[in-house]
């Protein structure tokens, strides 16, 4: 599940885009302004960045240059009412990915999205494996030994994360950074009982120790390729 920070100041369009794009299972951020947005940038680590160009107090291009500046590596859609090639040139120039005037048919933003998100460099592969799991990203089910099982969305998509980055350690602070947006929920404990539940479907009643996700003490967490 792609992780989508969507900075637009027309709050309507912007609950429109969000509701539509989580609908089809992509987690968003939405920021409002400009600033707030470059501070999301430099706290949380995202998937696809839905940029408009003229949002208050810090332009869209100014975020674009920065974030690129500092090495921010998510693909880039700016929106924007600017038509002339002159705009999008400036904004491609920059490090943008793709461009989208308004107004857009939110449908085509999802298919850019998804193209976007199907670089080599960003997906490699629909179906993920451990052992007897796998997971289908394009299906949104995950199998244990064959049989389905049933996962809250936030846990498919931490669950979706670590398989991606099997064998790999993770802090709990950058897993929320990864797969949280800004709520209540987001915070140790939060992350904690996501990985709890998630065990008890994978596990299959082992103790912690055989846990599939092991609990590094004082350092974080990882998906082992095999227990």
């Amino acid at each position: 599940m792609a992780k989508i920070l969507l900075a637009e100041d027309d709050i309507d369009l912007a609950a429109m885009v969000s509701g539509w794009l989580t609908s089809e299972r992509f987690t968003v951020e939405v920021a409002h302004d400009g600033a707030f947005a470059a501070d999301l940038l430099r706290l949380s680590n995202y998937d696809v960045v839905v940029l408009d160009w003229d949002l208050p107090n810090r332009s869209g291009i100014e975020i674009l240059r920065e974030y690129r500046d500092g090495g921010g590596a998510a693909p880039v859609i700016m929106l924007t009412g600017k038509a002339a090639t002159s705009d999008k040139q400036t904004g491609l120039d920059l490090g943008a990915d793709d461009y989208l005037t308004k107004p857009f048919d939110i449908k085509e933003l999802g298919a850019r999205i998804r193209a976007l998100l199907r670089r080599p460099a960003l997906i490699n592969s629909a179906v993920l494996k451990v052992g007897d799991i796998e997971l289908d990203t394009a299906k949104y089910r995950v199998l244990r030994n064959g049989a389905e099982i049933h996962l809250l969305p936030r846990d498919f998509a931490l669950l979706e994360f670590l398989l991606r980055h099997k064998d790999q350690v993770f802090s709990a602070e950058a897993l929320i950074s990864r797969v949280w947006v800004s709520d209540s929920d987001a915070s140790p404990e939060g992350l904690r009982t996501a990985i709890k539940r998630i065990r008890k479907k994978i596990d299959d009643g082992n103790e912690d120790s055989q846990s599939l996700i092991e609990n590094i003490p004082k350092v974080g967490y990882r998906l082992r390729s095999s227990c």
